[in-house]
C-alpha cells in the first residue's frame, strides 16, 4: 500500500459530520455484500463500520436489522447504496477496460475501496483525494487487513475545498493521458462555488477521452421531503441529519455546465438502474430519493 504521512492513527475524519456519512455508506455496502441476490461486494466496508467507535454497533448484515427490508435505513436506503456502487463500479471498469483511461481520481474518496477490490487493468493509478483524518483511519483498517491494492494508489491528503489541483499534480497527475473521474455522495455537501470550481477543474485537467460521473440532488427545495422515512430513519437510527450536512443554497447545472463545455452528458435517475438491474429502491410517496440524479459524462477524443 502507498502511504501518507501518519501524524496519528485516530478516527476523527470519520467520527462526526460529513465523515460519519462515510461509515453508513459502509455499512450498507456491507449489508449489500452479504446480500443473496447482491448487486456488489465490499469485503473490507464491515471492518471500517466495525473499527470506529460511532458505528460499531450498526448491522452490517441483513439479518441483523429486525424489521429487515421493511427498514427505511438499512433496507430501501442501504439497497439504494449498493446500487448505486455497483453501477459506478461499471462506469469506472467500462471507462478503464473500454475506454483505455489509466488515471482514476476518486473525488471525496470516504472510505472508498475500489482500488482493493475491483479488477484494474494493468498500468492504472487510482488517486484518492480526501481529509488527512479519514484516509489514516482507512489505511488503519486496511493495513490492519494485509489488504494489497489491484493498482497502484495513490492517496492524498487534502480538503476539496483547499488547493486539490496541485496536490494531485504534485502526486503525479498526467493532464495528457484520459483520466476517469468520480464524485460520489460528494456535490450535496459542498458549497455552490466549490461545485463549480471542481467542474471546470475537472474539465481543465482532463483530455480527450477521460470520463466523469457524479451524484446531485435536483430538488428544488430539500426541507421538501424533511419528514420522508429516509431522512427521520437516518436521524433517529444512527443520529445523522443528513439536512443539516447538506449544502441548502441553489445547486448549479453541472451537466449543462459540461455539456457548453463540449462533453457529451446523460442524466439518470436512480430508478433506471433500479429497472436495469432488476433490484433497488423505486419510487414512492415523500421521497427524498426523487431529486437524486447520477451524471455520466464523456470528453471526446481530438
Amino acid at each position: 500500500m502507498v502511504g501518507t504521512a501518519h501524524r496519528n492513527t485516530g478516527v476523527e475524519g470519520v467520527e462526526g459530520g460529513v465523515g460519519l456519512t462515510a461509515l453508513m455508506v459502509a455499512a450498507a455496502r456491507a449489508i449489500e455484500t452479504h446480500r443473496h441476490d447482491s448487486l456488489a461486494r465490499d469485503v473490507y466496508a464491515e471492518h471500517f463500520v466495525l473499527a470506529a467507535p460511532a458505528s460499531a454497533g450498526w448491522p452490517v448484515r441483513m439479518r441483523q436489522v429486525p424489521d429487515g427490508d421493511a427498514n427505511p435505513l438499512w433496507g430501501r436506503f442501504a439497497r439504494y447504496f449498493g446500487l448505486r456502487t455497483r453501477v459506478l463500479d461499471d462506469f469506472l471498469l467500462r471507462s478503464a477496460h473500454v475506454r483505455g483511461a489509466r488515471q482514476v481520481v476518486l473525488l471525496g474518496a470516504g472510505l472508498d475501496s475500489r482500488a482493493f477490490r475491483l479488477d484494474w487493468p494493468s498500468g492504472c493509478v487510482v488517486f484518492e483525494i480526501d481529509r488527512e483524518g479519514v484516509l489514516e483511519f482507512k489505511h488503519k483498517v486496511l493495513d490492519g487487513l494485509s489488504a494489497a491494492p489491484k493498482a497502484a494508489r495513490v492517496p492524498i491528503p487534502v480538503d476539496l475545498r483547499a488547493d486539490w489541483v496541485t496536490a494531485l499534480a504534485d502526486a503525479g497527475f498526467d493532464t495528457a493521458a484520459p483520466s476517469v473521474w468520480l464524485a460520489e455522495g460528494l456535490l450535496f455537501y459542498l458549497p455552490n462555488a466549490a461545485e463549480t470550481y471542481l467542474i471546470e477543474a475537472i474539465d481543465r485537467l482532463s483530455a480527450g477521452g477521460s470520463a466523469l460521473a457524479f451524484e446531485v440532488k435536483l430538488d428544488k427545495d430539500l426541507l421538501e421531503y424533511r419528514d420522508s422515512p429516509l431522512y427521520t430513519a437516518t436521524k433517529h437510527q444512527i443520529g445523522i441529519d443528513l439536512l443539516n450536512l447538506f449544502a441548502r443554497e441553489p445547486r448549479p447545472d453541472s451537466a449543462g455546465d459540461l455539456a457548453d463545455k463540449g462533453w457529451s452528458t446523460s442524466v439518470h435517475t436512480p430508478f433506471d438502474f433500479t429497472h436495469r438491474h432488476g433490484r433497488g429502491p423505486l419510487p414512492e410517496e415523500n421521497d427524498a430519493l426523487a431529486g437524486n440524479r447520477w451524471v455520466f459524462a464523456d470528453k471526446p477524443r481530438p
